[in-house]
């Protein structure tokens, strides 16, 4: 009993951080050029799969409030989704000690699934390449630029051993 109700509350809290961070940064984090400092908790399915549905939810509240409607609360929800189960299915996979392949995934999905979103529910015209560009970017600055930082804090203080709240 112990153990689901620290999964269902790290999901929770990681929800609320996820869509904290989008909205506070909202000035960036939507359009064909974004940058989101909630991806960078993309890294967090490495240490628990709490965060596989704390990611999922966290965008879906970011994505109700943002600019693409149903489409990008959707389509742009399953790209964080998916982009979780990458992370924690290459979890173990480690290059120079850090789970390097676990935010690509976040970087993939979401430029190719978020483009589109605004490739189609924009009304100026917006190309599509260029904004799978400019959104992989994005990702990989805050994946990877932040992500892998958050991870060698994470893995340094022992959060998740501590609160029993890992793999």
């Amino acid at each position: 009993m112990r153990s689901k109700i620290m999964y269902i509350t790290t999901a929770a809290m990681i929800a609320a951080i996820y869509a904290a961070l989008t909205l506070a940064g909202i000035g960036f984090a939507y359009g064909p050029v974004q940058f989101r400092f909630s991806e960078a908790l993309n890294i967090l399915p490495v240490f628990t799969p709490a965060a596989i549905p704390g990611l999922t939810i966290g965008c879906v509240i970011a994505n109700l409030i943002g600019p693409y409607g149903i489409a990008d609360v959707v389509l742009g929800s399953l790209a964080t989704l998916l982009s979780a189960l990458f992370a924690y299915a290459v979890r173990n996979i480690r290059v120079w000690k850090l789970p390097l392949l676990a935010p690509l995934g976040a970087v993939v999905f979401n430029a190719f699934i978020v483009s589109a979103i605004i490739f189609f529910f924009t009304p100026e015209e917006v190309a599509y390449f260029a904004s799978v560009i400019w959104i992989g970017l994005g990702q990989l600055a805050s994946c990877y630029g932040l992500g892998i930082p958050l991870y060698y804090i994470l893995d340094k203080s022992k959060l998740f051993d501590r609160f029993n709240i890992n793999n």
